[in-house]
Order: structure tokens, then sequence, then C-alpha cells
């Protein structure tokens, strides 16, 4: 339960940070960002992988890199479908040139890539913060 509240908690603070550095290349200076309640249970689902990432710890850094991207690409196409089957995927890639059914982005690979290694790097205790969100 903690580490499900505190992967949800941390993906949408991830995703308004990085919607709200976007929203510089429309021109709003006013850092803009934005998330959708549907996240929250999609980031939290990110808790299942720790086991497999603490098991593959000793693998190089490219195969750890690339089995990350592979975790998020499958579990973006997967939520996706299913949000998309209730009309309520808060998002739509079909514009993209690199993109499967707009659900998933191709060119976005090195991105997970890089985010998966930084994400093991981050410390067991960064969940202190949120131990407040605990006792609710």
């Amino acid at each position: 339960k903690r580490k499900f509240l505190q992967c949800g908690m941390f993906g949408w603070c991830i995703e308004i940070l990085y919607t709200g550095l976007r929203s510089l290349k429309k021109d709003n200076h006013t850092l803009t960002g934005h998330t959708s309640i549907w996240m929250f249970p999609i980031y939290g689902l990110a808790c299942l992988f720790s086991p497999i990432c603490r098991r593959i710890q000793h693998f190089p850094a490219f195969v750890r890199g690339c089995f990350y991207t592979v975790c998020i690409f499958f579990t973006e196409y997967t939520t996706g479908s299913l949000l998309r089957h209730f009309h309520a995927c808060p998002w739509n890639y079909s514009h993209a040139r690199f993109q499967i059914r707009g659900l998933i982005r191709l060119d976005y690979a090195p991105l997970w890539f890089f985010t998966g290694l930084f994400f093991e790097k981050i410390p067991a205790d960064i969940e202190k913060p949120f131990y407040l969100l605990y006792d609710i």
C-alpha cells in the first residue's frame, strides 16, 4: 500500500513538472502543469515492478534501461487501451509520427530508458515525506 501511494504521488509530481516545463514551448510562462486522476493508479502500478528491478540490478545498464522501456510501453499501451474502451484515456498520440494506435510513442523510448534508470537510483527512504498520506 505504501509503495503504491509513493509511486502514484511521485508519478503525478513528475508528470505535473514535465507538463509544466513543456508549457514553455507554447509560450505559457506560468508553467502550468496538468495530469489526470487516472494517472495515479497507473503510476502506482510501478510498485509491482520493484521486486523485478531488485533482481536485475546487477545486469548492465543498457539491459536494465531496455527492460524499463518495455515495461513502460506495456503499461502505457494496456492501461491506455482499457481507458480508451471507457472513453477515459487522458492521452492521445495519434498526431505523432512514431505512434502505435495513438497509445504509445516509440520516439519516447530514450525518455523511458533514462527515466527507468533514474528512478532505480531513488533511495528507498524517499517515501518519508509521504507518511502523512498513510494516516488518512
